[in-house]
């Protein structure tokens, strides 16, 4: 019996969803994209049907037959566990650590302050204006951009991923991060270690296929 793939629904600007991507195609599973457009007036993820799947209304969701999962990291932690190669955190406990530390530094210090729903609120109802919505935005990523400039400095071996000479879950949270920040003119040049590692990534073809531009509702 055929098996059929599973289903990540999200948006192409999404930095959870492509984290979720890029984890996709290095693992090799085979996957369907279902669109859940953010953008007004439609806001999908609003929408009752979405919300029957995640009652936060928020993305990526991944549905694997009849497991519905949200939340990217945990996403990822679950492809992992069922599809263990390539692997994408390393054997030794205390490098899975340092790994995990990294990609939490990314997902829970670094992206929740810039997602669209946070710049929303501060558009509105809080009367910010796009100026303020910019420096808020360029804050949060430089101070968090900042020490894992120095922590990648230690960490890397190579200077083309953040752990050792090992692709790893915090490569995959990384491109995405640096794409949120270039998109809003945040200067990246103080990060010259963590722009190698992404221009690097970035020239893989898993990671290049879950760009952003290359997604069905790009545009």
């Amino acid at each position: 019996m055929r098996v059929p793939p599973v289903k990540l629904y999200g948006y192409f600007r999404s930095s959870a969803t492509y984290r979720v991507r890029i984890a996709l195609n290095l693992k090799g599973i085979p996957w369907e994209q279902e669109l859940v457009d953010l953008r007004a007036p439609k806001q999908a993820q609003h929408s009752a049907e979405f919300r029957a799947l995640n009652p936060q209304g928020l993305i990526p969701v991944l549905v694997d037959g009849d497991h519905v999962l949200s939340q990217s990291l945990a996403i990822l932690e679950y492809l992992e566990d069922t599809h263990p190669q390539p692997a994408l955190l390393p054997r030794d406990p205390f490098a899975r650590a340092q790994v995990r530390a990294l990609a939490l530094h990314i997902a829970c210090d670094i992206h929740p302050l810039n997602n669209l729903r946070v710049l929303n609120y501060l558009r509105a109802p809080l009367g910010q204006d796009d100026a303020a919505l910019n420096a808020w935005y360029a804050h949060w990523v430089g101070l968090g951009f900042a020490a894992l400039e120095q922590q990648v400095q230690r960490l890397s071996a190579d200077r083309q991923h953040m752990y050792g000479n090992l692709l790893t879950l915090a490569d995959v949270c990384i491109v995405p991060q640096m794409y949120n920040a270039q998109r809003f003119n945040v200067d990246v040049s103080p990060y010259p270690t963590l722009r190698g590692i992404c221009a690097h990534l970035e020239s893989l073809p898993a990671f290049a296929r879950a760009a952003p531009h290359l997604q069905p509702d790009a545009g």
